[in-house]
């Protein structure tokens, strides 16, 4: 995963942390977007694929430019590494100008860190995002898993069924083909688990399996060393509902202790019916399927490659995949938090939970240190979008 920038850095940096939007292929993620820290707040998984039609200008509210040298952070970024990571995720560019800044920035390629900011300054001007909002994360987990079932690896990770029917607007809904005929609602998270699966992809620790789906894939290993993708193939169409205030209002979590490691150690130590209930308050259910991990990092939307700590899922409604965007996150209610967020990120990826114009999910990589990192992040957001501007040059 990649750390937060150099310059602000924390002294633990290294440590990270979604149920984030969509990580089509190759790791197609359930569109992903719901940081583990908002377990109480909600989830994307399974959010579809952006279509390339989406609105070409993006309906966000802006104010007035600012000035690079009033973007809080904007000194102690690491503008070297940004700007690598804008080279690498500009391809989902669809603004005809910012098209041309990518192509310019390809063509020049790695710059130092002054070479770099110049750039930054010179082809972008900074507007703000009108109002603040939350900043989450999200990640791309790797869980051990078994072919069979024993006493701690109880719970499958399911293929898509048969009777479920996909449709709605942009095939978000979820029904149940009736026996007598007919279509119905499909049924929650409580009634598909006290069924018994005919042949599961896989068998994993019930916490595992229930973090899989909110983050909506990821990478499973079996004993014999094998690596397998569970990547996104359906959900049962239920909204998703965090489970970290119901932890807290029931006093089984402490207010400030609600991360995804305090929520995952809870339902570790509680394995059984005890978890199990409170996992079922998310009626929210993810279906799979199995493919060879091919080591390829995961893809969101806008279908390209995420660069860890450099790309956020947004409202497609509000945002427009593709463009730049400087996000100051500060003010953590969860502890153990990194205190601030600010860098340059590219909007690639959506979600189901991402709502709103200020909100996004900061992706942090794959594996357990970006699973703890992301499990903490919950800060106050404030957005600023970099406008493309002409080649002064030209």
């Amino acid at each position: 995963m990649l750390t937060p920038p150099r310059r602000n850095a924390s002294p633990n940096a290294g440590a990270s942390d979604r149920e984030s939007c969509n990580l089509p292929s190759p790791l197609a993620r359930a569109g992903l977007v719901v940081s583990l820290a908002a377990l109480a707040l909600s989830a994307c998984a399974s959010t579809p694929r952006v279509s390339p039609s989406q609105p070409a200008s993006p309906t966000v509210e802006t104010g007035a430019p600012e000035a690079f040298k009033d973007l809080p952070g904007w000194a102690n970024e690491d503008h070297s590494q940004a700007f690598d990571a804008f080279r690498q995720g500009c391809a989902a560019a669809r603004d005809p100008l910012l098209i041309e800044v990518c192509a310019r920035a390809r063509a020049l390629g790695s710059l130092s860190d002054q070479q770099a900011q110049k750039f930054f300054e010179t082809r972008f001007q900074p507007v703000a995002v009108t109002g603040s909002g939350v900043l989450t994360a999200y990640f791309a987990p790797e869980y051990e898993a078994r072919r069979q079932p024993d006493a701690t690896f109880a719970a499958p990770a399911l293929a898509r069924p048969n009777d479920l029917v996909i449709s709605g607007t942009g095939g978000r809904d979820a029904l149940q083909r009736k026996p007598a005929g007919g279509l119905g609602p499909y049924p929650e998270r409580a009634a598909i688990e006290a069924t018994l699966p005919s042949a599961p992809l896989a068998w994993l620790k019930a916490e595992d399996l229930f973090f899989l789906q909110i983050q909506g894939s990821g990478v499973v290993t079996f004993p014999d060393g094998e690596r397998m993708k569970l990547a996104f193939s359906a959900t049962n169409g239920r909204p998703f509902s965090g489970i970290a205030n119901a932890m807290r209002d029931r006093g089984l979590l402490a207010a400030g202790n609600t991360s995804g490691d305090a929520i995952r150690q809870w339902l570790a130590d509680h394995r059984g019916q005890e978890a199990a209930q409170i996992m079922q308050l998310n009626p929210r259910y993810v279906f799979f399927s199995l493919a060879p991990d091919d080591g390829r990092p995961p893809v969101g939307a806008a279908g390209v490659p995420l660069p860890p700590g450099r790309a956020i899922a947004v409202d497609a409604s509000q945002h427009r995949l593709g463009d730049l965007y400087w996000i100051d996150g500060e003010a953590p209610i969860l502890t153990g938090a990194f205190p601030t967020y600010r860098r340059l990120v590219t909007a690639l990826d959506v979600g189901g939970a991402i709502k709103g114009q200020v909100r996004a999910d900061l992706y942090l990589g794959q594996g357990a240190a970006a699973g703890a990192e992301a499990g903490r992040v919950r800060h106050t957001l404030k957005m600023y979008r970099l406008v493309p501007r002409p080649d002064p040059g030209a």
